[in-house]
This record gives structure tokens, C-alpha cells and sequence, in this order.
């Protein structure tokens, strides 16, 4: 594989937030391989704008999605009409691989799995690459990459927040009465299961410190699911923390928001709290740090590729990856307040050193 002039190469991004941005390296990689080819990037329809917003990506095709032939086919057909010349599967299932098929896209690059190596023109054996211990979920995206010819992975892009985003998210926060107080983002949900949440109760008691010892204002940011553990947060902060309707110290924004209006808050805040979930890595993609707690899942694996600071409790069962826990939580339930506000803290303060030069 080799770089060419004028040709067009669509990259199928995978299907969740976190993954899509644990595979800007070998995205960065491949933008500097094909330096003059087209680059597109196809991806659910609703991270279209987080895809725009990746340097190097010159076109975004937003899929409809879905296992059902219906959705397949639509894909295809939505594929066919860019007319492109080379398309690389970093999703890993069958129905992605017929899709680009059905296509008719010519060359078609990816890993040997799903029982899809007959769809495919170069086809990857899974563990093609792997050296001593490369397990952190990006290398998989870049042995992939690499197995194909690309030599030079270039450091990771960061996202480029559009002001529109900011502006957006700007508004939100107006609604909502916060001023001028520098902010600090939670991010309290995690998908897959409560085992990767911490505690509410430690949350609240975060949020509580942020407010007494700093002049933050916190922000909840998060999908619909994540109300009920907002509304447990809520109840369990003190009356400080609430603030007045004229100058609120703690807001939600849970549910209201987009991915587009996601970025534009993230990129508002100074620090960034949150579980091993999408929204951690978009504060490190953005360039926010992230204050990332980790408890049932593997920091070797999803670390966020940018700012952050890791907080975990060693106890003997984790990583364990359940999603809920049979017994006491402990990996989650013993890491104290005290760290991830320590390490909250020390990113405002750089992030107010920083702004006051």
C-alpha cells in the first residue's frame, strides 16, 4: 500500500465515541501516508460533526446504521455515490465489510475476522504486529494501519472546536444563569453498566469541595440515561454547592445537549472529572485534562490519548469488566475524594495559569 496522488480513500470509523477517538493515531497516520489523496470518514450519522472536526479528514459521510439489510443497503448505496477508490474497516464486523462491497468500492482493507476475509482484498490476521505489550485499544487501529504499509504515525491530532460549538454551548450555560466562574466538567454515566461509575455520593462530596475551596461552578454533562445518577448527585450535595439562581455553582446539562454542544463545554472548562466513558475521551482529545477514574475497566486498554490524570484503587478482583459488581464495588467505592480533587484542582490552577499569560 502505498501513497498516491488524486485517489479516494474512505475509512470506516468505528461505531462508539471513545473508539473513534482511541483511533485518531492511525487516522494521523494514514492522513500523512496518503498525503494527496482524498481522506474521508464514514461514521453513524450522529458523531458527524465530532468527524469534521478531526484535522485531516477532508470529507465526512454520516451512515444510517443498523444490522438490518434495509440499513445495510442504504449505506451502500449512500457509499457507492462517493465513488471511491479504497475504503479500510476499522469496525471489525461482517455486515461493515458487505457493506463496502456492495459498494463496489474496488480495494477493500481491514482484519480477518466475522467470517469476512472473502469480502475483503487485504485481509489482516488479527494479530498481525503485536510486540511485547501493546494492549492499549489504539494500537489495535495502528497495527492495522501499519500491516497495510503506513510507516509514520504523526502525534495524535487534537480536535478542532469550531466556534459555533462554543458559541452554542455558551448559550446553554447562559440559560442556565452561569457567568464567568471557570469551569470544571463531570461527566457521572458511563455505558455498559454502573460498575463503571463512582459513587454519587463521592461525587457530591467532590462537587462540595470544588465549590468551598475553589471559584469553580461544576457542570454534569451526559446522556438522558445518566439522569438518575445526576438527580443522586443533586440530592446528596449541600446547599453551597447548589449556589443561587443568579450565580448557580452546580448545573446540569444531562441529556440536553448533542455531541457538537458536548465539545463546545468541554472546550469551556478548565478541568474535566469523568469515568472511563466517551466523554473522558473527548476532554483529552480536546486538550481539556481529565481527571479519569478507573475501576472495573483496564487503564492499559482505554486511557485517554491526551491530558489526564489516571485514579484507581488496587484491589485484587479488577480489572474485572463486569458491568455490575457481585460484591462491594471496592475498586470504585474506596477511591477517595481527596485524590480526584487533588488532581481537579492542580489542572485549574494550570489551567488559570495559563490563561493569566
Amino acid at each position: 500500500m502505498t501513497g498516491s496522488h488524486g485517489r479516494r480513500l474512505l475509512v470506516r470509523a468505528p461505531n462508539w465515541l471513545g473508539d473513534i477517538l482511541m483511533a485518531l493515531p492511525a487516522l494521523a497516520g494514514l492522513r500523512h501516508h496518503f498525503g494527496g489523496d482524498t481522506l474521508a470518514l464514514a461514521v453513524p450519522a450522529a458523531y458527524g460533526l465530532l468527524a469534521r472536526s478531526i484535522p485531516g479528514v477532508d470529507e465526512v459521510v454520516p451512515l444510517r446504521g443498523g444490522s438490518s439489510w434495509a440499513s445495510l443497503r442504504a449505506d451502500a448505496d449512500t457509499l457507492r455515490a462517493g465513488r471511491f477508490d479504497r475504503g479500510l474497516l476499522l469496525t471489525n464486523s461482517f455486515g461493515s465489510a458487505l457493506v463496502f462491497w456492495w459498494a463496489g468500492i474496488p480495494e477493500r482493507w481491514g482484519y480477518r475476522r466475522d467470517g469476512r476475509g472473502w469480502l475483503l482484498t487485504r485481509a489482516v490476521p488479527r494479530g498481525a504486529g503485536r510486540t511485547g505489550d501493546s494492549r492499549h485499544h489504539s494500537e489495535y487501529y495502528v497495527r492495522l494501519v501499519r500491516a497495510l504499509g503506513v510507516e509514520r504515525m504523526p502525534p495524535s491530532p487534537r480536535l478542532r472546536v469550531g466556534d459555533g460549538s462554543i458559541l452554542r454551548a455558551r448559550r446553554l450555560l447562559e440559560t442556565l444563569g452561569v457567568g464567568d466562574r471557570p469551569l470544571v466538567g463531570l461527566a457521572p454515566g458511563a455505558a455498559f453498566g454502573h460498575a463503571k461509575r463512582w459513587p454519587p455520593a463521592q461525587v457530591a462530596a467532590l462537587v462540595d469541595r470544588l465549590v468551598a475551596e475553589t471559584e469553580a461552578a461544576c457542570v454534569l454533562v451526559g446522556s438522558a440515561g445518566d439522569r438518575d445518577v445526576v438527580s443522586a448527585i443533586e440530592s446528596r450535595v449541600g446547599p453551597h454547592a447548589k449556589g443561587t439562581s443568579r450565580d448557580p455553582r452546580l448545573v446540569s446539562l444531562v441529556g440536553r445537549t448533542d455531541v457538537d454542544e458536548v465539545m463546545g463545554l468541554i472546550a469551556l472548562c478548565r478541568a474535566f472529572v469523568s469515568n472511563d466513558s466517551g466523554a473522558m475521551h473527548l476532554s483529552a482529545a480536546i486538550g481539556v485534562h481529565v481527571t479519569a477514574i478507573f475501576g472495573p475497566t483496564d487503564e492499559r486498554a482505554t486511557s485517554p490519548l491526551g491530558p489526564h490524570t489516571i485514579v484507581t484503587h488496587d484491589v485484587w478482583c479488577r480489572p474485572c469488566h463486569l458491568r455490575d459488581c457481585p460484591i462491594d464495588h471496592r475498586c470504585m467505592t474506596r477511591i477517595p475524594v481527596d485524590t480526584v480533587f487533588a488532581s481537579a484542582k492542580a489542572a485549574l490552577d494550570q489551567a488559570a495559569g495559563g490563561a493569566s499569560r
